[in-house]
């Protein structure tokens, strides 16, 4: 059997708020608050590749699993959301696959240029920080939606938490909001997709995630989710 390989280039990279693994939702448009840029590499930047684009509200967007390079494939996989059930890795979205390739849906909100690069801000991501872009294509109404699919994942009821926020919490939330407006919808928003790990929610109840330019810290307990502070990170 004659197995092909390919090379493919990245056009570009993706400036996430997602600065590590933990936290990131399992799949994009969930957290539809989350902000991203992707800045496009010469010459797939060039002002032609992107005529009609600020026509189109959702992209696909084609990407590397940059942290998963050297990992081995696996058949099967455990998916986050399924309580230790396994399942086929083609019946998944695990970045344990054949090819470290992924593929979302995100929002495009504008075109930006600096310095004459541009950049395409995009919103509802669920990408690590300095993703590898490979392609494009526009998300099309009338054939990317299947009124007639279905799948377990959509059956998963999600726990209903309530989120509350320290004083110490607050008054970070408000310092912040000057530069990011949407920081404490976008906390409300990943918190309520619980980005714990199955196998933690035993043995531990605090939690932080880097995010933006902050480390987020949070403590759980049973369905009550208390944010304790947004601390800058230092490099």
């Amino acid at each position: 059997m004659n197995q092909q390989s390919f090379q493919f280039k990245a056009i570009g990279q993706i400036h996430s708020c997602y600065k590590e693994k933990f936290a990131i939702p399992r799949q994009a448009g969930l957290v539809k608050t989350a902000m991203a840029s992707i800045e496009l590499y010469p010459p797939y930047n060039h002002p032609d590749s992107l005529k009609g684009i600020d026509e189109i509200s959702h992209l696909w967007i084609s990407f590397i699993f940059h942290e998963h390079l050297n990992y081995d494939f696996k058949n099967l996989v455990n998916p986050p959301r399924l309580n230790g059930e396994k399942k086929g890795v083609y019946a998944t979205r695990s970045p344990f696959r054949p090819n470290p390739l992924g593929l979302s849906v995100v929002k495009l909100e504008r075109i930006r240029l600096e310095n004459d690069t541009p950049y395409l801000e995009i919103s509802g991501g669920d990408f690590l920080d300095k993703t590898p872009v490979v392609d494009i294509k526009p998300y099309i109404q009338y054939a990317d939606i299947i009124k007639e699919a279905y799948d377990p994942y959509s059956l998963i009821k999600l726990p209903q938490f309530k989120i509350s926020f320290t004083d110490n919490a607050l008054l970070a939330i408000e310092k912040i909001k000057p530069s990011i407006p949407s920081i404490k919808e976008f906390i409300l928003e990943l918190l309520a997709q619980d980005p714990r790990p199955i196998y933690t929610r035993k043995i531990k109840s605090h939690y932080s995630a880097k995010l933006y330019d902050y480390d987020l810290t949070w403590n759980i307990e049973g369905e009550d989710i208390l944010v304790l502070d947004l601390l800058t990170i230092k490099d």
